[in-house]
């Protein structure tokens, strides 16, 4: 397994095989690594639902691909935050579109600058070959108290 550097990084972009849509900034280049922000779209699971037995535990079985009633969907817009409760997850969907290219993948890190904050991005998740899409990171606030702010543009992870 080889590490690439910020040169090998670039050169698969000026070749067009690796891709960032919005493109990166100034700060998202790191010497080993691209930082990727948050975006926009946050999925709350819902944990109960009312039906006519009366309030049952709403269990998603997550290898089913299709799960869009068992979350609430929030879109924010420009210049808006998400406050993540004590305790509660959510997922989220970074800001880069990414295209990979057919000869290297990705692996997927948490920016430890995120997690001093008391969030845990649960996961070391591998990027496939010819993936395209964004990307879904699954957060939760470990604190037992504090609310924890979240803008969406803020880097939150890195491959």
């Amino acid at each position: 397994m080889a590490v690439l550097t910020r040169k090998d990084i670039l050169d698969y972009m000026h070749a067009g095989t690796l891709q960032f849509a919005p493109a990166l900034d100034g700060f998202q280049l790191q010497p080993h690594a691209v930082d990727l922000r948050m975006g926009y779209t946050f999925r709350i699971p819902k944990t109960w639902a009312l039906t006519k037995e009366g309030r049952v535990a709403l269990r998603v079985d997550y290898l089913e691909s299709k799960n869009e009633d068992a979350f609430e969907k929030v879109e924010l817009t420009n210049g808006q935050y998400f406050e993540l409760l004590p305790g509660e997850y959510v997922i989220i969907t970074t800001l880069e579109c990414i295209t990979m290219p057919n000869d290297i993948m990705a692996i997927l890190y948490p920016r430890t600058s995120f997690n001093r904050r008391g969030l845990s991005v649960d996961l070391t998740g591998i990027i496939d070959v010819h993936y395209q899409g964004h990307l879904t990171i699954p957060v939760r606030n470990n604190t037992q108290t504090q609310v924890v702010r979240m803008y969406p543009g803020e880097r939150m992870c890195q491959v």
